[in-house]
Formats: C-alpha cells, sequence, structure tokens
C-alpha cells in the first residue's frame, strides 16, 4: 500500500535543526492540540481506500483538498474567533492553536477524477477509489 503513504514530515538528511529542536521543546511544554499538523486514518476498503482527517473546530468552507498530478494536499484554516475592540483581550490561558494547516498524499494509482469527499462533525472523509490493476501481459516476439 506504498501509494496511499503520506510524504515525510521531516528531512531525514539533516543533522541538527536548532528550529526543529525548539519546536520539540516547546510541543512538550506546551502541548499539541492542533499542533501544526492533523491525524489521518486510512483504511482499504477492497476497491478504495478511506481516508479519514480530524481538523476539529475548522469550518468547511476553510478546507481545500487539492489535487495536482499524483499528489492530495489536504489545507485547512483555523482562525481566532476574537474580534479585539481594545489591545487587551482578557485571556488568562489561551491553549487553542491558530493557523494554517497542510498535509500531502501520493496517490498514484488512485482514480483522482472519482474522489468523493465529505466534512461532518470535525472529520473529513475522502473516498479515494483505486485504479484497476494491470495484468502484467506476455507475448512472443517474431524473429525476422
Amino acid at each position: 500500500m506504498f501509494e496511499m503513504m503520506p510524504f515525510g514530515r521531516h528531512n531525514r538528511m539533516s543533522t541538527f535543526d536548532p528550529f526543529r529542536e525548539m519546536e520539540k521543546f516547546e510541543q512538550s511544554f506546551f502541548g499539541n492540540a492542533f499542533g501544526g499538523d492533523f491525524k489521518t486514518d486510512i483504511q482499504d476498503k477492497g476497491d478504495s481506500y478511506l481516508l479519514e482527517a480530524d481538523l476539529p473546530g475548522v469550518k468547511k468552507e476553510d478546507i481545500a483538498v487539492d489535487i495536482d498530478g499524483d499528489r492530495l494536499t489536504i489545507s485547512a484554516q483555523r482562525s481566532s474567533q476574537s474580534e479585539e475592540k481594545d489591545d487587551k483581550t482578557h485571556y488568562v490561558r489561551q491553549e487553542r492553536s491558530y493557523g494554517s494547516y497542510s498535509r500531502s498524499f501520493d496517490i498514484s494509482g488512485i482514480k483522482s477524477a472519482e474522489i468523493k469527499g465529505s466534512y461532518e462533525n470535525g472529520v473529513l472523509k475522502l473516498v479515494l477509489p483505486k485504479e484497476a490493476p494491470t495484468a502484467p501481459t506476455s507475448r512472443r516476439l517474431n524473429l525476422e
């Protein structure tokens, strides 16, 4: 099932990245509620795959699913709902994260024109129909 594996999130070729180390420290200290990434489950349903992505607190109109060749990209935007009439927000603590989030998946072997999706209760569901496997053809070559 290599065709539905997500693209890597980290460059494994680099040896030390101080910014990544700071992000790890921040996540261990503050936690990772939505955290720059979202979790997905991919199930093999026989003739299709079912991709489910958790996008809590994201409005349907703030989700984009783009297909570019053999790459499917899910992007979501979560924005703050507070109206700031003055510079004081009066938060005692604010842990919810806001921003844009994106993940890409390789969809080679998928009928991209037939992908269907729905979004309900914070879960994006995509049905990704598989292309029919092509049997290897054999033939005998006539020599001249």
